[in-house]
């Protein structure tokens, strides 16, 4: 299942409005199907794994990170019918599937078929996978990752605004590997005005991720897609948002509480008398605990990075 989740990871962002999966197939001790999830949604993960185990798909066992689709539609048929054609004798899935077209039919279709299933597997790490789908699912919205970058007295610029750059290169090309698993990047006007940012994906051979750019403004705004306040989020045509910057947005998207994910990057620098978050509407201190729940730490050159989520 971990290895079918790092296969579901390669077009996340790039599937909406399909979930990103991941499969795999194993027979006899061997893995003889791998498959994904492709951009714009289709080949479904199932179906690209089927293809590849071919003839050695009988008899095996299929690993998916969710729950094989029941529906046939224009672009394909349903997977759980091609897992029960191609004979495999059992299905082991992360998750199930909250599509009312699937949401327990595509378990029951492959056990009507006599495959084993089972359940449950590597849960947690699937929903972080999926954040997005499953986000829009449950909430009508995309799931949200706001990006920081800080000082170590907290500043996320000098008091005259600059920015550029309080992180190293590492964290910056950390950045725009988490950028190619967006498929939409949000910064405010005044970032936007002042400094033009690009906001692609300038990473070797990934130059081809192209997120939609988004401008938080009532004012529109030339080139890019503008929503004037956090909760027209919903609009977007992208199940995983990237908040950028700056500190004003920052705190109008946690004062809306529409963060799912904090990337923190840490930079070992002291600015003093920088601009830090604006108020973010807390009413007592007790009520900023308890929120967040640390998921990753890591090193990158001289800057950390700290990954929470909603607790």
């Amino acid at each position: 299942m971990a290895a079918a989740l790092a296969l579901a990871s390669r077009t996340r962002g790039r599937t909406t409005p399909n979930p990103n999966v991941g499969c795999v197939i194993v027979r006899d001790g061997r893995v003889v199907g791998r498959g994904w999830t492709h951009a714009g949604g289709r080949p479904h993960a199932e179906a690209m794994a089927l293809a590849h185990a071919g003839a050695d798909a009988r008899g095996a066992t299929a690993y998916v990170t969710l729950e094989p689709c029941a529906h046939v539609s224009a672009r394909g048929p349903a997977c759980a019918d091609l897992l029960a054609a191609a004979g495999v004798a059992r299905v082991v899935a992360a998750l199930g599937d909250p599509d009312p077209r699937t949401d327990g039919e595509g378990f029951a279709r492959l056990a009507a078929a006599g495959i084993a299933v089972e359940t449950g597997v590597l849960a947690a790490e699937a929903r972080r996978s999926m954040a997005g789908f499953l986000t829009r699912r449950a909430l009508g919205r995309p799931h949200v990752t706001l990006k920081l970058a800080l000082s170590l007295d907290g500043a996320v610029a000098m008091a005259d605004g600059r920015s550029r750059w309080i992180t190293g290169p590492e964290a910056r090309a950390h950045t725009h590997l988490e950028r190619s698993r967006h498929g939409a990047i949000l910064v405010g006007r005044g970032t936007w005005e002042a400094d033009r940012p690009r906001l692609d994906v300038r990473l070797p051979g990934l130059e081809d991720r192209a997120p939609l750019r988004v401008v938080l403004s009532r004012r529109t705004m030339p080139d890019v897609t503008t929503i004037a306040a956090p909760a027209a989020i919903a609009t977007l045509p992208a199940d995983h948002l990237f908040v950028e910057g700056g500190a004003t947005t920052a705190s109008a998207f946690l004062r809306a509480d529409l963060v799912d994910r904090l990337l923190l990057y840490r930079a070992p620098i002291l600015i003093g008398g920088g601009r830090t978050l604006p108020d973010l509407g807390l009413a007592d201190l007790a009520d900023a605990h308890a929120r967040w729940t640390c998921t990753d730490r890591r090193q990158l050159g001289s800057d950390r990075l700290e990954v929470y989520e909603r607790a």
